[in-house]
């Protein structure tokens, strides 16, 4: 097994990738199969997650590209900045990883959370995409 111990710099062009649910790329130690059917094992310090993107490497410096996997997430769309400030407010109140477009916010999907925002006046679809939640106002961005 391949350790993947540190992030590689941005421009480095990646052996493999590694493809892998939010919940995943929350661990700091896990066993994994690359894409390209390597077994790598994560041991990452604690406390951050991986975003999509991000490389890392190890002592035998293969480099494995991280990319987030399509999940099942609840998809909010609105153009009142007021209701979608609101909504916000009330996931975020409740420590919901969020990921925030313009117009546009995304949870993975919960049908409590789901009854709430519509409770709030917006329409909640599903949808099958990647999902990169906000980073937090005390977590580094690159890891």
């Amino acid at each position: 097994m391949l350790k993947l111990t540190e992030l590689a710099p941005a421009d480095t062009q990646a052996d493999d990738s590694l493809t892998l649910p939010f919940e995943s790329r929350q661990k700091s130690r896990l066993p994994a199969l690359t894409d390209g059917g390597v077994k790598v094992g994560l041991f990452l310090q604690r406390g951050n997650y991986l975003r999509s993107g991000t490389i890392l490497t190890g002592n035998e410096k293969f480099k494995v590209l991280i990319k987030a996997a399509p999940e099942t997430l609840s998809v909010v769309r609105t153009d009142d900045p007021l209701l979608f400030a609101r909504v916000c407010y009330h996931l975020g109140n409740r420590h919901i990883a969020l990921q925030i477009l313009p117009g546009e916010l995304r949870f993975l999907s919960d049908h409590v959370l789901d009854h709430m925002v519509e409770g709030l006046g917006l329409s909640v679809s599903h949808e099958d995409l990647p999902f990169e939640p906000e980073a937090g106002a005390y977590q580094h961005h690159g890891h």
